[in-house]
């Protein structure tokens, strides 16, 4: 059972990169799935959500840049990421997640992908 988050990459501020995850052993298209990134020193942090039936919530810092989405056939999830800024530096980690009235579940974690945003 594993996720794989892929896309990451070297790009300019100001920049766009488009972020997938991907699953080999399970089917995710009736989970609720999140998006969270490290930055280096940092702890861990939420992104972005999106439900099953396609209801997304985002992080602060991701409004209006960010965008999640997902693709029920092909059991993928994407994060479109906008107007990067070198404070978007960090790995990002897709993940299985149960939403709560506060932070959600963590019920399986991903593969991260490392995306850096120079100045």
């Amino acid at each position: 059972v594993q996720l794989q988050a892929s896309g990451g990459g070297l790009v300019q501020a100001g920049g766009s990169l488009r972020l997938s995850c991907a699953a080999s052993g399970i089917i995710f298209r009736f989970n609720d799935m999140g998006w969270y990134r490290q930055a280096p020193g940092q702890q861990r942090e939420l992104v972005a959500t999106i439900t099953s039936d396609g209801s997304t919530n985002y992080a602060d810092a991701a409004k209006g840049r960010f965008t999640v989405s997902r693709d029920k056939p092909k059991d993928a999830v994407y994060l479109q990421m906008n107007s990067l800024k070198p404070e978007d530096t960090a790995v990002y980690y897709c993940a299985v997640v149960r939403l709560t009235t506060g932070h959600p579940l963590v019920d399986l974690w991903g593969q991260g992908t490392l995306v850096t945003v120079s100045s």
